[in-house]
C-alpha cells in the first residue's frame, strides 16, 4: 500500500490551522488554501496512521457535490488552480486534495439532515421520541426511514471535543431566527437533491452535515466539504433492506470500520479509553477503510483513485 500524507509542510504560506483532517493556509488576506491530508478522526481523536488516498477521496467529492448543487446555494470555491499558489517543490502535497476557497465568516453551528434514525439520532429518539427538539412518532426503529428529513443542528467543538447537538430555537439564539431558517430550508434543499441522485447510483445518505458561512456581502455560501463519507451516513442500498429487518445498521462507506475496531481493542490489557493516543490501526483495517473510501467516489462519481 502507498504511504498516506498525514500531514503537509508547506512553508510558502502561512498555516493558519490544522483540523483534524485539513491543514488550511492562509492565500492574501481573502482566501484559503484548505488541504485535505489522509488523517483519519474517530471518537474526536485522530489516528496515528493515514488512511492512503482518503484526503484525494474527500476533495475530488467535495469538489463534485459543489459543483453539481450549485444551482441551491452558492460555494466557497474560487475557481482557481491550488497548484498556482504554492512553491514548484510543494506541489505533490497540494495535487488533486485541495482547494482554493474564499474566506468566508462561518457561522458557529453544523447544519445536520437526517432522513434516517441513527447514530446520536437513533439513541436520542430512544429517550425522548424527539431528536433535536423534532416530534417523532412513536413506532420507529433503528436505521429507519423518517417520515420526511428533518433538520437538527449541533454547535461546533474545539479539536478534541464532542459537536453538541441543539434545537432550532438554540440555533435561532446563535444565528437569529431569519438567517437559521434560510440555513434549514437551503439545507434540506440540499440533502433531498443528493440524495435522489445518490439513490439512482446504489447509495442511501442516511444523515448528512453542511457548514456554512456569510461572504463579504453578508450572502450565505457552502463552505468546508460537502457530501462526503466524513460528513455522511453512506449506505450501501443492497444492503439496507436486510440489516433493517435484523434492527442494525448497514455497513457504511466510512470511518465505521476503524470505530468497530477501536470499540474491541485492548491498550494494556484493557478497553481503549477513547483518549489520544489512539491504538495503531493493523494495516488490514486500514486497507479495508482506503477501500470503502474509494468505493463511495466510484459509485457516486463514476471516477476511481489508485490507492494501493
Amino acid at each position: 500500500m502507498t504511504a498516506g500524507l498525514l500531514s503537509t509542510s508547506i512553508t510558502s504560506l502561512p498555516l493558519l490551522a490544522r483540523g483534524k483532517v485539513r491543514d488550511n493556509y492562509a492565500v492574501g488576506d481573502d482566501r484559503l488554501l484548505m488541504v485535505a491530508t489522509d488523517r483519519l478522526s474517530a471518537f474526536d481523536v485522530v489516528m496515528g496512521e493515514p488512511i492512503p488516498g482518503k484526503g484525494a477521496i474527500l476533495t475530488q467529492l467535495a469538489l463534485f457535490w459543489f459543483a453539481r448543487l450549485a444551482h441551491i446555494v452558492p460555494n466557497h470555491l474560487t475557481g482557481e488552480d491550488p497548484l498556482n499558489v504554492v512553491a514548484a517543490d510543494e506541489r505533490d502535497q497540494v495535487r488533486g486534495r485541495a482547494m482554493l476557497v474564499k474566506r468566508l465568516e462561518p457561522l458557529p453551528v453544523e447544519a445536520v439532515v437526517r432522513g434516517y434514525l441513527a447514530g446520536s439520532g437513533w439513541k436520542e429518539y430512544q429517550d425522548r421520541r424527539q431528536v433535536c427538539g423534532v416530534e417523532l412518532p412513536e413506532d420507529l426503529t433503528n436505521a429507519g426511514r423518517l417520515p420526511k428529513p428533518i433538520f437538527t443542528p449541533a454547535t461546533k467543538a474545539e479539536m478534541g471535543d464532542h459537536d453538541e447537538n441543539i434545537d432550532f430555537e438554540r440555533m435561532c439564539e446563535l444565528v437569529g431566527a431569519e438567517r437559521a431558517a434560510q440555513v434549514r430550508d437551503v439545507s434540506i434543499r440540499l440533502y433531498e437533491a443528493a440524495f435522489e441522485f445518490a439513490l439512482g447510483r446504489g447509495i442511501i445518505i442516511a444523515d448528512t452535515k453542511f457548514e456554512f458561512g456569510l461572504d463579504a456581502n453578508g450572502r450565505l455560501t457552502l463552505m468546508d466539504e460537502v457530501l462526503t463519507p466524513d460528513s455522511s451516513r453512506f449506505w450501501p442500498a443492497e444492503d439496507y433492506a436486510r440489516a433493517f429487518r435484523e434492527g442494525r445498521n448497514p455497513p457504511s462507506y466510512d470511518k465505521q470500520f476503524v470505530r468497530d475496531w477501536l470499540e474491541q481493542a485492548r491498550v494494556d490489557g484493557k478497553p481503549w479509553d477513547k483518549r489520544a493516543p489512539a491504538p495503531a490501526l493493523p494495516e488490514d483495517v486500514i486497507a479495508q477503510t482506503a477501500r470503502r473510501y474509494g468505493e463511495a467516489l466510484s459509485r457516486l462519481t463514476g471516477t476511481t483513485l489508485a490507492i494501493a
